[in-house]
């Protein structure tokens, strides 16, 4: 078991609340980018080998609208993974929403004329965000996460996105690799997911501590991302926002804490079969 770093980036979108996850000061000192005043992200540094990518997001503005690509188009493409991803709530400010697929179904020139033209936006199906909700995102599927969120993602890793559209933005659209992958049909307006939640890349549960969990030898590598409270994991401290990796096969371990809640994140089997 070993405790992982974590690296803060900094975006046009972020945010500098992130208490009480990250103490703000701390994140700027090992931020990737110069003047890392707002800070999108947060990435835990899992082992290389680990094929999920874990990360924190804190919004004060909307990210962009996207779209990732599954895996036969990455590996051609990108010489990547694709990215199937979830996302799970940590505090959302009122009003707060995201985006999942279209309202109705659309060509692939209409969906690049609505990104060229901002009326994407209204072709998203919007739903409300709260604390606590988890949304699943197949890669295809174009999304977007509104302002005012705090997210744990967890995610096949790779940082492949095509944007779509970026509320002016000056950065790179990718608009002809958006419309080969994006999944054009209308989607149902479901409501958010419940935990677990599992898919061919991952597995992810919620673990509430009060008091003492024992947990045995894992079957498979896991994180353990600490979303809520204090206490001690394998007699190390934690506090929100620190996260562990535990290999398979390791000794059984407690944690001991009066109140803490975590988000915890295995590969499935068959997510090791899109390797770089």
């Amino acid at each position: 078991m070993r405790k992982l770093a974590t690296v803060a980036h900094a975006k046009v979108w972020g945010s500098p609340q992130t208490e009480p996850w990250f103490l703000h000061a701390e994140t700027r000192l090992g931020c990737t980018n110069v003047g890392c005043t707002n800070v999108g992200e947060i990435w835990f540094a899992s082992s290389p080998e680990f094929p999920l990518l874990v990360k924190l997001l804190f919004t004060a503005e909307s990210m962009s609208v996207q779209v990732h690509p599954g895996d036969a188009y990455a590996q051609q493409h990108e010489n990547s993974r694709g990215k199937t991803e979830m996302w799970h709530v940590l505090r959302a400010e009122p009003g707060a929403q995201v985006a999942l697929g279209l309202r109705a179904t659309i060509t692939k020139q209409q969906l690049r004329e609505a990104a060229q033209s901002g009326e994407i936006e209204s072709l998203l199906n919007w739903v409300p965000a709260r604390a606590g909700d988890t949304f699943f995102v197949p890669a295809g599927t174009i999304h977007a996460i509104g302002a005012g969120l705090v997210l744990c993602e967890v995610q096949q890793r790779s940082d492949v996105t095509y944007r779509l559209y970026d509320y002016g933005r000056p950065r790179e659209l990718h608009l002809d690799r958006a419309a080969d992958v994006a999944i054009l049909t209308a989607r149902e307006n479901r409501p958010a997911c419940t935990l677990p939640l599992e898919c061919q890349y991952f597995r992810t549960e919620s673990v509430r501590v009060n008091g003492v969990v024992r947990c045995g030898s894992p079957g498979k590598d896991s994180v353990y991302i600490v979303i809520g409270g204090e206490g001690l994991i394998a007699g190390e401290p934690f506090r929100p926002g620190d996260a562990w990796e535990v290999d398979a096969g390791s000794e059984p371990f407690e944690i001991v804490s009066p109140g803490a809640v975590f988000l915890v994140s295995s590969p499935s089997s068959s997510s090791s079969v899109a390797a770089l």
